[in-house]
C-alpha cells in the first residue's frame, strides 16, 4: 500500500510532467547534499526544477501525465530537469550547473521523443529561442529592404539625372 508521501510525490511530480514539453534525465551519482543544493539554487534562478526521484514513483507519475517516453531513461539513479523557457536554455542552464560535478547526462524526453545525451548536448549549443526567432525574422527582413532598394533606385537615379541636366541648363545660361 502505498504511503499519503508517495502519493503526494507522485502528483505532484504527474503535474509537473504534464507541464513540461520537455524533461532531461541525468544521473546524480557523485553529487554530495551540498553540490546538489548547489546545483539546485543555479537551476532555481532559471526557473528549472532538479528533482531526485525514485525511478519506480517517476514511471508511475510519467504514465499518469501520458509521457511515456520518458520511461525508458528512468534506470539507475535518476534525476529530472523539467522548466526553462525552452529547450535550449533548459540544456543549457542544466549543462552549466553540472559542469564542475561528474554528472552522466542520460537523454531526454521531448514532445512525445526520446533523445539520447549527444542530443542533449547539441541542443544546448543552440542560441535561445529568442536568437532563433530574432535571426529568423532578420533573414526575411534583408531580401525585402534589398528589394525595396532595388525598386526605388530607377526613380532615384532619374532624380540625379535631371538636377544635373538643370545645373548644365543653368551653367549655359550664366556662361
Amino acid at each position: 500500500m502505498p504511503t499519503q508521501a508517495k502519493q503526494a510525490t507522485v502528483a505532484e511530480l504527474t503535474e509537473l510532467l504534464k507541464e513540461a514539453t520537455t524533461t532531461i534525465v541525468s544521473d546524480h551519482r557523485g553529487l554530495s547534499v551540498a553540490d546538489l543544493h548547489r546545483v539546485r539554487r543555479e537551476l532555481r534562478a532559471k526557473d528549472i526544477q532538479y528533482r531526485v526521484i525514485k525511478n519506480r514513483l517517476a514511471r508511475i507519475a510519467a504514465e499518469q501525465a501520458g509521457r511515456t517516453e520518458l520511461i525508458p531513461l528512468l534506470t539507475g539513479p535518476s534525476a529530472l530537469a523539467i522548466g526553462g523557457q525552452d529547450e535550449s536554455s533548459l540544456a543549457k542552464g542544466l549543462l552549466d550547473a553540472t559542469k564542475p560535478f561528474s554528472v552522466e547526462i542520460r537523454g531526454a524526453a521531448m514532445n512525445g521523443q526520446t533523445f539520447d545525451a549527444a542530443a542533449v548536448m547539441a541542443l544546448a549549443r543552440l542560441p535561445g529561442r529568442d536568437v532563433l526567432l530574432a535571426q529568423l525574422a532578420g533573414g526575411m527582413a534583408a531580401p525585402l529592404s534589398t528589394m525595396a532598394g532595388l525598386f526605388a533606385a530607377p526613380l532615384r537615379n532619374l532624380g540625379y539625372g535631371l538636377t544635373q541636366l538643370q545645373e548644365r541648363r543653368e551653367a549655359a545660361q550664366a556662361g
